[in-house]
């Protein structure tokens, strides 16, 4: 008499191979929302660290603003005041956008001033470049 040995079928293989492959996809899915969420995040807590610094230089330097150095993208390069304390506004300092390594966009005219960043919103399930998120001088 023949012994049947014991095993999976083939089906039973497929089966089980697609629901590990919806698990990985549904991972991957929440991993990649996860990272935007993050980048979100460091960017508003980036604006606020640099809305601060550049209170800081209003108090410190006769109620003004920093402007940026002449024909220079981006934020504050150079600190124009007679005692420029305020490490954030120096180049090697000043934050960076976690995911496209630039610096943020800062619009300025000396009593007043205006940083943002963009950030990503997640609605309907596709997710898009939503408004940016801004900081405007607190004075």
């Amino acid at each position: 008499m023949l012994q049947l040995k014991k095993a999976f079928t083939l089906l039973e293989i497929l089966v089980v191979i697609g629901i590990i492959s919806i698990m990985v996809a549904m991972g991957t899915a929440s991993y990649s929302t996860a990272q935007k969420k993050a980048r979100d995040a460091k960017r508003k807590t980036d604006l606020r660290t640099i809305q601060n610094a550049l209170e800081q230089y209003y108090s410190v330097c006769n109620y003004l603003y920093p402007t940026p150095a002449p024909a220079s993208p981006g934020l504050v390069n150079e600190v124009f005041c007679p005692n420029p304390s305020i490490g954030i506004l120096q180049s090697a300092d000043t934050p960076i956008d976690p995911k496209s390594k630039t610096k943020y966009n800062m619009t300025d005219g000396g009593d007043t001033y205006l940083i943002c960043a963009p950030t990503i919103s997640a609605t309907m399930g596709l997710e898009t470049e939503a408004a940016a998120y801004c900081l405007k001088n607190q004075q």
